[in-house]
């Protein structure tokens, strides 16, 4: 019997249609394995792919489970159950596939304007207005760098006093490397350097930093590099460290309520706007607007 999926590209914060970070989501993924959504990321190849299981609607086996969860998903805790998968690994959670999920979602009539996916850090509540979409993120948690600002500026191909503060580790439910810089043109020149910056910007999961620096009182330039397949990556537009980027300057002493546009992406030819919204009561809001690009069906068997 022939096993067929459909899914779906959308560039999530894309400001035109082939702007933004693009995503890959599989609409039903019900009835594919781990392995299998490991070998159709990979095949996607793209910075990440979603897959959907629904919820409450007789699809699901016996709920969806969740990685180191007793129980499986209900919905009364979510519109659905959603994996993420970079062509190598599982991400417990990311940003982009956040608002490109549940843009998805909603066309397929799961939730309309507001939905909760649920993924391997728990429930995530997503809302519109139009194509724009908002994730509030999990509370940050952080821990301090364990090196010098000389070698950060080392690894990041910077000098040293094109650090702006002391880096640190930030984590809204996956943890990245945070690292202020004096300026919009030093965000531009950074080239980060392989050895050191395996040596200097590791964690238990990868090698990856996030710099960036405020231009005015609203304005943000950013680049994220991660390091995969012994090469040195550039991400367009990156969700989940923009949430840690205001758990970043919430730890840094940043009186709420604030606001950046965040530019990014520009680098890589993939120019990205990504909206920063940090609420009085501390909450961290990242949103973008989602475009549609095309769909297809996979054939598997």
């Amino acid at each position: 019997m022939s096993r067929s999926y459909r899914f779906r590209i959308v560039n999530v914060f894309a400001e035109s249609k082939l702007s933004g970070n693009p995503l890959a989501v599989v609409e039903d993924a019900q009835g594919l394995s781990e392995a299998e959504m490991q070998q159709l990321a990979l095949q996607f190849n793209l910075s990440e792919s979603t897959f959907i299981f629904a919820l409450g609607t007789g699809r699901e086996e016996s709920g969806a489970a969740v990685p180191g969860r007793a129980t499986p998903v209900s919905p009364s805790e979510a519109d659905a159950r959603v994996r993420i998968f970079t062509p190598t690994f599982e991400m417990p959670f990311a940003g982009h596939p956040t608002l490109g999920t549940a843009h998805v979602l909603r066309a397929l009539k799961y939730g309309g304007d507001a939905v909760r996916l649920y993924l391997n850090v728990g429930a995530i509540p997503v809302t519109a207005q139009g194509d724009v979409w908002t994730l509030t993120a999990n509370v940050p948690t952080h821990r301090a760098y364990e090196y010098s600002r000389a070698q950060i500026a080392q690894a990041l191909g910077l000098q040293e006093d094109d650090i702006a503060g002391d880096p640190l580790w930030m984590n809204v439910g996956v943890e990245q490397l945070i690292v202020p810089l004096v300026s919009a043109d030093a965000v531009r020149r950074t080239d980060p350097q392989p050895g050191a910056f395996v040596d200097y910007c590791s964690n238990e999961r990868e090698a990856h930093a996030y710099v960036y620096a405020q231009d005015g009182a609203s304005r943000v330039f950013s680049r994220y590099f991660w390091r995969q397949h012994g090469a040195i990556l550039e991400d367009p537009g990156t969700g989940s460290a923009c949430a840690n980027l205001g758990g970043y300057l919430l730890a840094s002493g940043a009186s709420t309520p604030f606001a950046f546009d965040v530019h990014q992406g520009v680098a890589t030819g993939r120019p990205c706007l990504l909206h920063l919204n940090v609420d009085a009561e501390r909450r961290i809001h990242v949103g973008g607007r989602v475009i549609e690009l095309m769909h297809g069906e996979l054939q598997l068997d």
